[in-house]
C-alpha cells in the first residue's frame, strides 16, 4: 500500500505538482474565463498528458482537476447535469497516471457562493462540496485538498465537509493582500484552520513565489503542525500583488511567465523556513516542478541536467561544440 499523505510528510518535504486550468488554455482545451473543468470528459487525454508530465518531473502528489467542478460553476456553461461524470472522470484520470507511488488528491475550491453573514449561503456552500466528494470518493482518493479560498469561513465549511470521510484534510487559503477578504492576517487565518482540526494549512494561487514567502512565513511561525505553499508561475507587483489583478488575466499573461529557475529558488527557500508540502499552482508547467524537484534534492525520472554553467557564452559554446560532435 502507498504510505499516506502525513506519512510522507513525517519523512521530509513533499512536492506536489502545478497548476492545470491555464496550461490547458494556453493548450487549446479549457475556455479562458469560466476555467471550468469539462476538459475532464471533453478532451481526458489531454489531462492524462498533463497529469503525467508533471509525475515525470518528480511530483510525488496529482491533484484532480476539479477546481470549479461544483454544481453552480458547471451550470453556468451548461454542464450542472454532469457534475458526477466530471468529478468522478478527474480522480480516474488522475488515478491512471499517478501509478503505484504517487499519491492522488481529492479537490475542493472556493464557490463564489459564501457569505459570511449568511447561514444560508455557508448551507449552500457545504451542500455543494457534500456533492462533490461523494463522487470523487466513488472513484477512490487518497486525501482532499481545499484550495483557493478567499475566506477563512468557506475554508473551514470545506474542511468540516472533508472530515465527515476520513480522510486527511490539506486546506489552503488564497490572499489578495496581507488579509483575507474576512479580515485574518496569515498567521491568525493558520492557526483557525489547525485548530479546527486541518492536517495541512497553507496558501496556494494568487501571489508569486516573492509575495507569497511572507505570507507562508507567517503561516509557519503561527502552527506547530504542517504547511503547505504553492504560488503561481506569473510575476505579480508591490501595487496589485495577485495574478488575477495583473493587465495580462486571463490569456495575456506571456510575458508575467517566471522561470523554472525562479521556482526551484522558492522550494529551497520555503523549504529552509519549514514548509513541508510545496508546488505549484497556475502558469507552473512540468519544467516549473522539474526544477522544484532538483531544488529540494528530490531526482526527477530520467534527469538528464547540464552540469555546464550557461550562465557564460563561452560554456554554453563549448556545450554546443561538444553535442554537434556527439551527434556527428
Amino acid at each position: 500500500m502507498k504510505p499516506s499523505i502525513l506519512d510522507k510528510l513525517k519523512q521530509g518535504v513533499v512536492l506536489g505538482d502545478g497548476g492545470y486550468l491555464l496550461a490547458l488554455e494556453s493548450r487549446g482545451y479549457v475556455q479562458a474565463g469560466p476555467f471550468t473543468p469539462e476538459v475532464t470528459i471533453e478532451h481526458p487525454n489531454a489531462l492524462r498528458a498533463l497529469h503525467e508530465e508533471f509525475v515525470h518531473a518528480g511530483a510525488e502528489v496529482l491533484q484532480v482537476l476539479a477546481f470549479y467542478a461544483s454544481e453552480n460553476k458547471l451550470a453556468s456553461i451548461g454542464y450542472a447535469n454532469r457534475l458526477a461524470e466530471i468529478n468522478r472522470a478527474a480522480v480516474r484520470i488522475a488515478r491512471e497516471a499517478a501509478g503505484d507511488s504517487v499519491l492522488v488528491a481529492g479537490d475542493l475550491s472556493l464557490t463564489w457562493k459564501y457569505q459570511p453573514d449568511s447561514p444560508a449561503a455557508r448551507e449552500e456552500c457545504r451542500r455543494l462540496f457534500d456533492d462533490q466528494i461523494r463522487f470523487q470518493m466513488e472513484e477512490g482518493v487518497d486525501f482532499f485538498v481545499a484550495e483557493t479560498f478567499l475566506h477563512v469561513g468557506e475554508a473551514l465549511v470545506a474542511l468540516e465537509c472533508i472530515q465527515k470521510t476520513g480522510l486527511p484534510a490539506v486546506v489552503t487559503l488564497a490572499f489578495e493582500a496581507d488579509k483575507t477578504r474576512d479580515g485574518f492576517g496569515a498567521g491568525e487565518a493558520a492557526r483557525r484552520l489547525a485548530g479546527a482540526g486541518a492536517d495541512v494549512v497553507g496558501t496556494n494561487c494568487f501571489m508569486d513565489p516573492a509575495h507569497m514567502l511572507p505570507i507562508v512565513d507567517a503561516m509557519r511561525k503561527a502552527v506547530t503542525g504542517y504547511v503547505a505553499a504553492q504560488p503561481v508561475a506569473f510575476r505579480c507587483s508591490d501595487e496589485i500583488p495577485f495574478f488575477p489583478g495583473q493587465k495580462g488575466f486571463p490569456d495575456k499573461l506571456d510575458p508575467y511567465q517566471l522561470t523554472r529557475y525562479e521556482l526551484g529558488d522558492f522550494a529551497r527557500r520555503a523549504r529552509d523556513m519549514g514548509v513541508n508540502f510545496i508546488g505549484g499552482c497556475c502558469g507552473c508547467e512540468g519544467s516549473h516542478v522539474r526544477q522544484m524537484a532538483r531544488a529540494l534534492g528530490k531526482r526527477p525520472t530520467e534527469d538528464r541536467e547540464w552540469k555546464t554553467d550557461y550562465a557564460h557564452p563561452q560554456s554554453a559554446t563549448e556545450a554546443y561544440k561538444s553535442l554537434r560532435e556527439t551527434r556527428g
